[in-house]
């Protein structure tokens, strides 16, 4: 069978899912007319992907304690941001896109980019990213789950993550501080330093309002930084001063 109709299959998988709450490998087989192997591998690949959870005879859905639906609509703002990232790929880059609601708006920028490989730590990133017409190849970090950035994160996801390299990180922040770099309210940042250190560029996604916060944890420092993508509000002054640590600033039109 080819992989156009594993795809097709998988996705009818998820939405029955969705649909039921849980569903076996027996009926799944009779409903494809395919084989409990053949079944049993779709399910193991979209456990990976962090679609589903198999259970003994079949998968249930992801609890909604752990996912959320991805259709919750961004400001135009952050999609103007996201539009902006989004020029800076290149058919059949390697990308990751860190959990974050700025950075959720560039994978609904993806469907006219060919042979991507994206990789993510979040889950309903990982959704939107599998529902995409031109399918992405689809990597997961794995790892321990955090609810507060509803991400993984941890040893388990940084090992993952050093085993690939990557042509560009598409990262948000809760603050930049001008003298620093990007900072959080989290305190788990190993799992992004990982990130910075295994791609080529590293582009920060920010509204213009964030920039000036100065959080107590530092979490990438100017110099590993390439670009900073935000909206037109952003002080010339403050462009020139970004600017002056090497960093690339390209500006999106901000919506009043």
């Amino acid at each position: 069978m080819n992989k156009r109709n594993t795809q097709q299959r998988r996705h009818s998988i998820i939405a029955i899912l969705n649909e039921q709450g849980e569903v076996s490998v027996d009926e799944l087989a009779n409903r494809f007319s395919t084989s409990e192997v053949t079944i049993r591998k779709d399910l193991a690949a979209l456990e990976k992907t962090g679609l589903l959870l198999r259970r003994y005879g079949g998968a249930v859905a992801i609890p909604d304690e752990v996912t959320q639906q991805f259709s919750a609509k961004l400001s135009p703002n952050k999609m103007a941001i996201a539009q902006a990232a989004a020029k800076l790929i290149k058919d059949h880059n390697r990308i990751i896109i860190d959990s974050g609601s700025t950075t959720s708006g560039l994978v609904q920028q993806l469907n006219d980019k060919r042979g991507l490989v994206v990789m993510t730590n979040a889950l309903q990133l990982a959704n939107a990213i599998h529902e995409l017409e031109n399918e992405p190849t689809l990597l997961m970090t794995g790892g321990t789950w955090d609810p507060h950035s509803e991400s993984f994160q941890g040893q388990v996801a940084e090992q993952v993550l050093r085993s690939y390299n990557f042509d560009q990180l598409f990262i948000g922040a809760d603050g930049i501080d001008l003298e620093r770099g990007t900072t959080t309210f989290n305190e788990l940042t190993g799992l992004s330093k990982v990130m910075a250190e295994v791609s080529r560029e590293v582009i920060v996604m920010v509204d213009s309002d964030k920039i000036g916060k100065r959080i107590p944890n530092l979490e990438l420092a100017w110099e590993q930084i390439s670009a900073l993508v935000t909206d037109d509000r952003i002080d010339a002054a403050i462009v020139e001063q970004i600017t002056q640590q090497g960093v690339n600033v390209i500006l999106a039109p901000y919506f009043k």
